[in-house]
């Protein structure tokens, strides 16, 4: 079975050996080594001053973040399931929660940031995702993280990277807080967050809160190369086998350029049989098709071609489906997937099959080598 959907994503061989070998006791010199050097890249791949690992989910990370960096009111964007979990967080906590609440396939506009911060002063943190993953929409993340510095610096801004991270560069300048999740674009089992700080939220953060998402006494430890409390071993070293092996593949630039050549093709191939994009900006991280018969589709790529893809949620639910793009994902892989798709089109009796899809593909995802030869 391929497993196409945008969270759990694929776990290569390779790591899945590194993590099969002993257990080692995460109070120890080896595995401070290991951890080290781990933190080491994580610094390359975030960009930001300060990187913290959790032995949680994302939405651990998520919460981590608004309670340690939201004092009084919590902007919140939610433009999808996620967007919409960062207000419930604050509201838990007693913190106050303004929203603005957007269809899952509309981003957020920088004026309507703008507006909320102006009509309420005591807004101190911002949440938002980079990549919305109910409905794959992509945010302008940076640009309302200038616009809200430029009001009010101290203003700390939250940016769920869960689906972005390890999918493509963000520019971290206005950013205090970057998450991140281990089975997303990071290729490994649920149950490792990360989250990248600014040098602003490590001061805001203070003494911390709670108890064990605490992110003080985590910065504490985690500089001295171990962790407040019991280290996720295997998925840290599962982590460090990740990382070094795209490094050995290029490194983070070439995984970036090839997730974007691949989102790219997928869209034209899908675009070319006649399917619409469901976001009105699409995420990198995945392809996100509305139509009438997603429901079938899935059920037969998963049982007649062997392929997973996710669907959608609440409302969006047999809407929807969701192709993911992340990873270490072979062109054969995903030119069977749309292929796959163009022959239950067929199928369906939407379309003579043409073989279009792998076509389009093909020539979409492969003109960027041969310019690269032809130079």
């Amino acid at each position: 079975m391929l497993l196409f959907t945008p969270g759990p994503t694929p776990v290569p061989q390779n790591v899945r050996n590194a993590m099969s070998d002993e257990t080692m006791h995460h109070r120890t010199p080896e595995f401070e080594a290991i951890f080290e050097e781990t933190r080491n890249h994580l610094f390359d791949l975030f960009g930001t001053d300060e990187v913290v690992i959790l032995a949680s989910s994302g939405t651990g990370a998520m919460e981590a973040a608004v309670t340690n960096l939201c004092k009084n009111t919590l902007l919140s964007i939610n433009s999808g399931k996620f967007g919409e979990r960062f207000g419930k967080i604050a509201l838990a906590h007693g913190l106050k929660n303004i929203e603005i609440k957007n269809e899952w396939d509309t981003p957020v506009s920088v004026d309507a940031v703008v507006d909320a911060l102006k009509n309420n002063p005591d807004i101190d943190a911002l949440a938002v995702q980079i990549s919305e993953s109910a409905g794959g929409l992509r945010h302008p993340v940076e640009e309302i993280a200038k616009a809200v510095k430029e009001i009010n610096p101290d203003i700390m801004i939250i940016a769920d990277g869960i689906t972005a991270v390890g999918v493509e560069r963000i520019d971290v300048t206005n950013i205090d807080a970057l998450l991140a999740g281990s089975q997303k674009a990071l290729m490994l089992p649920p149950g490792l967050s990360i989250l990248g700080l600014s040098n602003a939220s490590i001061k805001k953060i203070g003494a911390g809160e709670g108890y064990y998402l605490n992110l003080a006494s985590e910065i504490k430890k985690q500089r001295q190369n171990t962790t407040a409390y019991t280290a996720p071993t295997t998925l840290i070293i599962g982590l460090l086998e990740v990382l070094q092996t795209i490094q050995k593949q290029g490194g983070i630039g070439s995984l970036y350029c090839n997730t974007a050549r691949r989102a790219k093709a997928t869209k034209a191939a899908l675009q070319a049989i006649g399917l619409h994009i469901y976001p009105k900006v699409s995420a990198k991280s995945m392809t996100t098709i509305d139509d009438k018969d997603a429901t079938k589709i899935r059920s037969s790529l998963k049982e007649e071609y062997g392929v997973n893809v996710a669907g959608g949620q609440d409302h969006l639910k047999g809407k929807i489906f969701r192709i993911n793009q992340m990873g270490l994902i072979e062109p054969y892989e995903s030119i069977w997937v749309v292929n796959a798709i163009e022959l239950i089109m067929h199928q369906l009796g939407r379309l003579e099959y043409g073989g279009i899809a792998s076509k389009v593909y093909n020539e979409t995802y492969f003109k960027t080598v041969l310019q690269k030869k032809e130079i």
